[in-house]
């Protein structure tokens, strides 16, 4: 019997365009390409005969588990997704999408662009605006000083400037 855990925290549902086209690819790859050819290969394993001791066959069971897992995953968050393609009304103040520069204490600048949960691991710089710096950085303003609460302890951060870049 398996250990039930409480069903975690949705992640946001806004997402860019890039970020889209690159979760319905993965689906597509999935559902289109790579499902198809392991369903072939389970085929094939279970004809053999004996499926107890049938390595190919108990690999490929569970590999059609992990593909089945992951397309019920991104065609249950592509679903309520809102794509975010234009700049919002007061470009002064952070929003999804935007660029921010912060600088630390030490006066280090850092480059960060707020994102969804979804594509934040795509590119370096990216953050999701579900993390403690996105979301302390949401609504903030250039000049604003802000003190955040990271793994790594607590941080001293200045708005240095806030930017929305045209989206792919």
């Amino acid at each position: 019997m398996g250990r039930w855990r409480p069903p975690g925290i949705p992640g946001s549902k806004y997402i860019t365009p890039a970020g889209q086209a690159r979760l319905k690819a993965e689906l597509d790859h999935l559902w289109l390409r790579l499902r198809p050819e392991v369903t072939a290969a389970l085929s094939a394993a279970a004809a053999e005969g004996d499926r107890s001791e049938n390595a190919e066959y108990i690999y490929r069971k569970k590999q059609l588990g992990e593909i089945d897992r992951r397309i019920r995953h991104l065609r249950k968050r592509l679903e309520g997704m809102r794509v975010v393609d234009t700049a919002p009304s007061d470009p002064e103040r952070v929003f999804f999408g935007a660029w921010v520069t912060v600088e630390d204490a030490a006066g280090v600048a850092h480059c960060y662009r707020i994102v969804g949960p979804d594509e934040f691991d795509h590119e370096p710089g990216y953050i999701s605006m579900d993390a403690p710096l996105g979301k302390a950085l949401l609504g903030r303003r250039r000049g604003d000083e802000l003190t955040v609460t990271l793994p790594s302890g607590q941080s001293e951060l200045t708005v240095v400037a806030v930017e929305y870049r045209p989206m792919p």
